[in-house]
């Protein structure tokens, strides 16, 4: 259908200096903001892991945006893969992983 936004769901990875610097807080608030399904959690690892579900543009703007993060974060880099859609209606944080 034309003028139809397609829905997309990822998975991401984000790394860096990700942890203890609000990563989480911030990654809520921002995809709340654009209308995103999902969650974020901190991993083992040391790095935070994002699922991120919703209009094509608005997970392409909100990966994009992860290389920013807030401003004590330094991210040094974002994968992602193809995820299936969590459903709900908002964007959360989880535990650690």
């Amino acid at each position: 259908m034309p003028g139809e936004v397609k829905s997309k769901a990822v998975l991401a990875r984000i790394e860096g200096r990700v942890q203890g610097v609000w990563y989480r807080g911030w990654t809520v608030i921002e995809a709340n903001r654009r209308g995103l399904r999902g969650w974020v959690r901190n991993c083992s690892d040391g790095s935070v892991e994002a699922l991120l579900a919703g209009p094509e543009p608005a997970v392409e703007a909100m990966l994009e945006l992860f290389w920013k993060g807030p401003p004590s974060a330094r991210v040094t880099a974002v994968t992602r893969k193809p995820a299936d859609d969590p459903g709900g209606s908002h964007f959360m944080e989880h535990p650690t992983f």
